[in-house]
């Protein structure tokens, strides 16, 4: 895979998790991560970071029925940080440089 075609796939994996979630980063992980160093580290970023949104969402969802609805104030501040990693990385993969997710636990490499 040439390097244009790398960064292409590596910033459509970041911009697809804003509107697809984890399917973008799971299956360019799958399909993509033997085509090269580059393409390998953006997806397994990404999937990392997808799956770690999912857990702090789910973390989420108690603290909401035990507040009686006042934890779901913090859904929004989670969503719209999500956005503005997922558009710092989607950047980054354009210019052709890495980007590590802030608060994402690594569980494929």
């Amino acid at each position: 895979m040439s390097p244009a075609d790398e960064k292409l796939w590596a910033t459509l994996i970041h911009v697809g998790g804003i509107i697809f979630s984890f399917l973008p980063a799971l299956v360019g992980y799958l399909v993509l991560r033997d085509r090269g160093p580059f393409i390998r580290a953006h997806t397994a970023t990404a999937l990392n970071f997808q799956i770690s949104l999912f857990i702090y969402a789910a973390v989420l969802v108690p603290i909401t029925i035990v507040t009686i609805g006042f934890g779901g104030i913090l859904y929004l501040p989670l969503a719209i940080i999500a956005l503005v990693f997922m558009i710092l990385a989607a950047l980054a993969a354009n210019r052709g440089q890495g980007y590590s997710y802030p608060l994402t636990i690594k569980f494929v490499s």
